[in-house]
């Protein structure tokens, strides 16, 4: 059984049960807890910080997104400030100290989160439990944490692989970027091979040296951009729905508009709210947004996923969310279960 220590909406857990694994999550959103009861994941309500590998003895395997905002690059920065903290708190943590006082001092209790995996880690292995496998997400800011995160594992006997992996080269219609760290007890741990083109500004999909064509944001969802995959689905904004950029500034922004304004466009046919609609009104440019069945499709979350709570939370628990497909590209390359042909689910 795999622990998800993160869980959200379902994210890594769609993606594991799809390859017929077993998973539980724990997430302390209410919103997100109700999202996965209605699509049937197994879910514990609660603070991760107040369980332990105890409460779950059959389980074999982690895996966990914890949360990003500290550290993104669209948030306040908090962690990436008080990122050589967090290092430090980690080493202390793999000489198995108590760094509770030190957590708690931290401006924003959600940094500390990244290092909670770890605990988990060095505590079954102390009671003679190791698990066998760690699979770990963040935003690419935390690659860093992953690496030192890396060495303490493989003092444990680990072995440990990190990198930034791309959306769109496993087959997602989006260009996000996570930083994943993939720890194997035993055999060679590995991050999987893309399976799609990389997208690079200003070239055609075209599917060479043996890679599928990168998804465009229009063939994901059924309008939008033709000529390249969505830009990163961050979690909203002010106006309401989410800005299709990690960094949802005006650059960003541009992007949507100049591919509209030079064809590379297929407007939205489907009947929607108006204000969910790319459209000009009254001589001026309106915001671009998406409904949330088109941000969770960017996403690959499965057609119709039966997300709940307000629009505003349905929207934060798509925005924070690992991708399915490449969740699932991570997993079956951690576990060994032979490729087959993963796309986005209908």
């Amino acid at each position: 059984m795999i622990v998800d220590l993160f869980a959200g909406p379902g994210g890594w857990d769609i993606g594991a049960t799809r390859l017929g694994l077993d998973v539980i999550g724990i997430e302390r959103d209410h919103a997100a807890c109700e999202t996965r009861r209605a699509a049937g994941l197994r879910t514990v309500e609660g603070d991760v910080r107040a369980y332990s590998p105890a409460d779950f003895p059959d389980a074999t395997d982690i895996i966990g997104s914890p949360p990003c905002q500290p550290f993104s690059v669209g948030g306040k920065g908090r962690g990436r400030v008080a990122l050589d903290t967090v290092l430090d708190l980690a080493q202390r943590l793999a000489a198995r100290q108590d760094i509770a006082a030190a957590l708690a001092g931290f401006d924003d209790e959600r940094t500390g989160l990244v290092l909670e995996p770890l605990r988990w880690v060095f505590a079954a292995a102390d009671v003679g439990r190791p698990y066998r496998t760690l699979l770990l997400e963040q935003v690419p800011t935390v690659l860093p944490v992953w690496e030192e995160l890396a060495v303490l594992l493989r003092a444990e006997g680990y072995s440990v692989a990190t990198g930034r992996l791309s959306a769109e080269e496993y087959g997602v219609p989006q260009t996000r970027v996570r930083a994943i760290l993939a720890a194997a007890l035993d055999s060679d741990a590995k991050l999987p091979q893309p399976t799609h083109e990389k997208y690079r500004k200003g070239q055609q999909a075209q599917g060479v040296f043996g890679l599928k064509p990168w998804i465009s944001m229009a063939d994901g969802i059924g309008w939008g951009m033709t000529h390249r995959p969505a830009l990163t689905v961050a979690v909203g904004t002010a106006a309401g729905g989410p800005d299709p950029s990690c960094v949802g500034g005006s650059g960003a922004r541009a992007t949507l508009y100049g591919e509209r304004d030079a064809g590379r466009w297929i407007n939205c046919t489907r009947i929607v709210d108006a204000d969910d609609l790319p459209a000009y009104r009254g001589g001026r440019r309106d915001t671009i947004r998406l409904s949330v069945e088109d941000a969770a499709l960017l996403q690959s979350f499965p057609a119709g996923y039966p997300f709940r709570g307000s629009r505003t939370k349905q929207f934060e628990q798509i925005g924070n969310a690992v991708p399915c497909l490449l969740a699932e590209h991570v997993i079956a390359t951690a576990f060994g279960i032979p490729a087959r042909n993963l796309e986005v689910a209908a």
